[in-house]
């Protein structure tokens, strides 16, 4: 059964290389190779989830079994880039899962962690973007309550990418 935990720099090397790989494993046959090694190389290095760890109003969660980092997310207190009705809003920036365990799961647990992140945080909203072809994580997000509520422009390398941005509120039950 895998245990969920919040990381610590320890962490950053191997949080470094299940970043990438989740982000290569889901996108890679969409993308070329320039634009994904751009991408990767701007956001999933060891001293970049380093940085990411120690940053404030942020929490890095990882999904570990026997030792072996399988998901991870990540939460922080930031603002839509869309106007929403809120006051307090929190992103849910990343969310990942290695495909050997989609199904089992680990990120609705994820999910349920993000959340109570949240709630924790005082947050009233949580929103994220996610890219408009992806229909498995489409289907994931409006499962755990969230509706789409705009978009905006995600760059993978130099390829600008469609986001949608969904939200949902932190008090809804359940995820």
């Amino acid at each position: 059964m895998p245990t969920y935990r919040t990381a610590d720099l320890s962490d950053a090397p191997r949080l470094a290389a299940l970043a990438e790989h989740t982000f290569r494993e889901t996108f890679a046959e969409f993308n070329t190779a320039e634009n994904m090694d751009l991408h990767c190389g701007a956001f999933y290095g060891a001293e970049i989830q380093a940085k990411e760890i120690l940053e404030a109003d942020t929490t890095t969660m990882i999904a570990e079994l026997e030792g072996g980092f399988i998901g991870f997310l990540r939460v922080r207190r930031k603002s839509p880039p869309v106007d929403l009705p809120c006051t307090n809003p929190f992103e849910l920036q990343r969310l990942y899962v290695d495909r050997r365990w989609h199904g089992q799961g680990v990120a609705h647990q994820l999910m349920a962690e993000a959340l109570r992140l949240a709630k924790i945080g005082g947050a009233d909203t949580i929103w994220l973007g996610v890219w408009a072809h992806n229909p498995r994580a489409l289907a994931f997000y409006e499962k755990c309550g969230f509706t789409a509520a705009g978009e905006h422009v995600f760059p993978v390398g130099h390829d600008p990418q469609r986001d949608i941005i969904m939200v949902r509120p932190v008090e809804l039950d359940g995820a």
